[in-house]
């Protein structure tokens, strides 16, 4: 039996040198930072939410709500650690994860591949089996403006038959 669950997140921009930016686990140097309660990894909070949508179980605000001081700041590697958790007690696994990055800046392309190996290391699954794309919005809108940055995320997931 299969599955297939959609995530989605957005997350405001902002110059912050001190915090990290990272996305798929993977930090890229930038000025730039992503403003979040947790350490605003976008792309394992869409991840996340596809996985939980594709298995019935909420989303995850209701798993990691912001509202939650004791993880504030949070390493988004623990979110999907604990949703990849979730998947396995219910007997799935990923066949596939197709993502899309919605952004001006930073260009996403010269670390498509560093992002897919610390995927591939996250989520225990074939690289050949990541998809990470990036686009721009041609200058609309709030992320057209370089005020923030989105990712859609599609997640394929097949019961494990013992």
């Amino acid at each position: 039996m299969f599955r297939i669950g959609n995530g989605i997140d957005f997350h405001k921009l902002e110059n912050n040198p001190d915090r990290p930016f990272i996305l798929g686990g993977f930090e890229i140097i930038t000025e730039l930072a992503l403003v979040g309660h947790s350490d605003a990894d976008i792309l394992l909070h869409a991840i996340a939410d596809a996985i939980l949508g594709a298995l019935s179980l909420g989303d995850i605000g209701q798993h990691f709500p912001d509202t939650e001081e004791s993880i504030k700041g949070i390493n988004s590697v623990l979110i999907i650690n604990k949703v990849l958790n979730l998947m396995s007690g219910k007997n799935y696994k990923i066949v596939n994860i197709d993502s899309t990055i919605i952004c001006e800046i930073p260009k996403i392309s010269p670390y498509k591949n560093q992002i897919i190996q610390s995927l591939n290391k996250i989520l225990n699954i074939d690289i050949n089996c990541i998809s990470v794309k990036a686009t721009t919005t041609e200058k609309m809108g709030a992320l057209g403006r370089k005020e923030g940055v989105g990712v859609f995320t599609t997640v394929l997931l097949e019961k494990i038959i013992s």
